[in-house]
């Protein structure tokens, strides 16, 4: 399944406590039933999505957080944990869903991740090679 580039945009606020995606979407009437409309040039979704708000807070986090480390904001992960509140450890496997292939994160963030995948299954050790990811992930 693939969306156009510009079907789908998710903004962080600086503060990263909101995440908005926006997804251009048409609806049509019919017999008294409102019907939700692919964009143009996109694969009509095949199910209604599923947004997981566990999965998503956590891609969220990951990239506000490598963002916060990047900038200089903090200089090290221990100190940004101890800023946000969280353990080190939790930290740093949080930070490693940056590194997950971009077609997953669209996938979570669009809701269309299979059923079965849950934040255990991005927390534990993934392999770094993209394809690899997608064979764990989303072959559920």
């Amino acid at each position: 399944m693939t969306t156009g580039a510009q079907a789908i945009k998710a903004q962080i606020s600086k503060d990263g406590r909101t995440a908005v995606v926006s997804i251009s979407v048409s609806f049509l009437q019919r017999g008294g039933r409102k019907q939700i409309l692919s964009p143009p040039g996109t694969t009509p979704w095949s199910a209604v999505p599923r947004l997981d708000s566990a999965l998503v807070k956590a891609v969220v986090r990951a990239h506000r957080w490598r963002h916060m480390l990047e900038s200089g904001e903090y200089s090290s992960a221990a100190e940004l944990a101890k800023a946000e509140k969280v353990n080190d450890s939790y930290l740093s496997r949080i930070l490693r869903l940056t590194l997950i292939a971009p077609d997953i994160i669209e996938e979570i963030l669009s809701g269309r991740q299979p059923s079965t995948l849950q934040l255990d299954d991005l927390l534990k050790p993934l392999p770094a090679a993209w394809g690899r990811q997608r064979s764990e992930l989303l072959q559920q």
